[in-house]
C-alpha cells in the first residue's frame, strides 16, 4: 500500500476491538474504533475512510441499520460486516442491504485483512483509462460505479458496480460463476455461491427500467446478459 488506508471499525465487545485494532494498526492501516452504530454515523460524516468493517449487533444502532442508513444516504464505501450469526438468511440479508462482504465470529483477522485489500482493490486501483460502457440504454462508469438511464443515476457497491463491468466487457455477456466467486470471493463453495446470486438478482432489479435487457442463468458455467 502506498499510503495508509483509514478503516472504520464498529465493534462493542472491548476485548475483540483493542485486539483487531492492534493488529490491523500494526498490519499499516489507520483505525478509527467506536462501539455502536451511532458512534459509526457520527464518524463517517465528519472523517473520510476507505472501508468499514461492522458488527451487526451492538447496542443503540446495530450493524443492517447502520448499513442501511449508510446506503440510503447514498454511500457506497466498501463494507465488511461481521457477525456470530450463522444463519443464511441473516448472511443474505446483509448481501441485500448492500454489505459487500460478510465473516462470521470468530474470525481471523489475517482473513480479515486479505478481504479487506481485495474489497479496496476493487474499490480504487481500477485503472483511470477505463472509460463508461454502454449496457443498453444504461452508460455506467466504472470508476466512479454509477449507472445512469436519461436524467436517472444510481450508484452501486464496489462489487456490484465489478460485477456488472465484468458482465459489460466478457465475451458474449457470460459471467462464469466458478472463477468469477474465486476472484471476488476466494472460493466458489455454496455460501458464497448464495451471495453472488443476491448481487445478481439486486442486478436484475437495477437493470429493469430497460426491457431489453435480462440477465440469464446458464446451467453448470454462470449467467449470461441479453440485450435483445
Amino acid at each position: 500500500m502506498n499510503h495508509k488506508l483509514k478503516v472504520l471499525y464498529l465493534e462493542d465487545d472491548p476485548d475483540l476491538g483493542e485486539i483487531t485494532t492492534d493488529i490491523l494498526t500494526r498490519e499499516g492501516f489507520l483505525v478509527e474504533w467506536v462501539n455502536n452504530g451511532h458512534e459509526g454515523l457520527e464518524a463517517i460524516n465528519s472523517q473520510t475512510f476507505d472501508i468499514v468493517i461492522t458488527d451487526i449487533m451492538m447496542p443503540q444502532l446495530d450493524g443492517y441499520t447502520f448499513l442501511q442508513t449508510l446506503r440510503e444516504n447514498g454511500n457506497t464505501i466498501p463494507l465488511i460486516l461481521l457477525s456470530a450469526r450463522v444463519l443464511t438468511e441473516d448472511v443474505l440479508k446483509g448481501f441485500a442491504i448492500g454489505a459487500d462482504d460478510y465473516m462470521r465470529k470468530p474470525f481471523s483477522v489475517e482473513e480479515l485483512i486479505v478481504r479487506m485489500k481485495k474489497l479496496l482493490k476493487d474499490a480504487s486501483l481500477i485503472s483511470p483509462v477505463i472509460h463508461t460502457v454502454a449496457i443498453g440504454n444504461y452508460l455506467y462508469n466504472p470508476n466512479t460505479y454509477e449507472l445512469t438511464l436519461e436524467d436517472q443515476s444510481y450508484k452501486l457497491s464496489p462489487r456490484s458496480g465489478e460485477i456488472l463491468y465484468r458482465f459489460a466487457t466478457y465475451k458474449n455477456g457470460i459471467l462464469p460463476r466458478k472463477e468469477t466467486l474465486i476472484d471476488l470471493w476466494g472460493d466458489d463453495n455454496f455460501f458464497n455461491g448464495r451471495s453472488l446470486d443476491v448481487f445478481i438478482s439486486k442486478l436484475r432489479k437495477q437493470l429493469a427500467d430497460d426491457p431489453r435487457i435480462s440477465i440469464i442463468n446458464i446451467r453448470a458455467i454462470g449467467y449470461r446478459l441479453i440485450i435483445t
